[in-house]
């Protein structure tokens, strides 16, 4: 199968290769409870020598640049209670933590959660997170931009491999609010 976008050397929907994927992440293209079907969420391997953005453009093609996002973890708080959540923007963009997150999570302060935090709550290794599988009361937070894009390539749990993933999807994951704004011009 071709990839929807970028040059890979193979490219499976990801029922078809729930062992690829961890736990959480195949739990959660198991159960997918999207209009979208399951099996428009495609898997491909990579190498995580090639995981830092600028080179990973060079190898899998200039074009997902513009068509990648990030998936990071951050953390809220207020009153002494703290609120995990994730947040999905284009990779060109970065999120805006001390306006847009800190006021939809309704907290005094937000920031990136730590990394430890992150891959701990997640169960996911740190560069390779995804919206996909994250905990049932995180909110997942996803800047527009990103549900506008027909495919986007994203995390899927691990450093190696990603997930290719309809834009529109996005609005359908568990605990998603679609957002303009969250991301921000670099």
């Amino acid at each position: 199968m071709d990839a929807s976008i970028g040059h890979f050397d193979e490219a499976t929907p990801a029922p078809d290769c729930l062992d690829e994927l961890i736990g959480p992440v195949a739990d959660a293209v198991r159960g997918w409870p999207g209009s979208v079907p399951a099996d428009q969420i495609i898997y491909v391997e990579t190498d995580p020598q090639w995981a830092d953005t600028a080179v990973f453009v060079e190898h899998y093609g200039r074009e997902l640049l513009e068509q990648s996002a990030n998936c990071v973890v951050v953390a809220g708080k207020r009153g002494g209670e703290t609120t995990l959540a994730a947040c999905v923007v284009l990779s060109t963009t970065r999120v805006d933590v001390n306006g847009v997150v800190r006021r939809q999570l309704g907290a005094r302060k937000a920031s990136f959660a730590a990394m430890e935090t992150a891959t701990g709550e997640t169960g996911m290794e740190y560069g390779g997170i995804t919206p996909l599988g994250l905990p049932g009361d995180w909110p997942v937070l996803v800047d527009s931009a990103v549900v506008d894009l027909p495919y986007v390539l994203v995390g899927s749990g691990r450093r190696r491999g990603k997930l290719l993933v309809p834009g529109k999807a996005f609005a359908e994951i568990p605990g998603a609010v679609v957002l303009e704004g969250l991301g921000v011009a670099v």
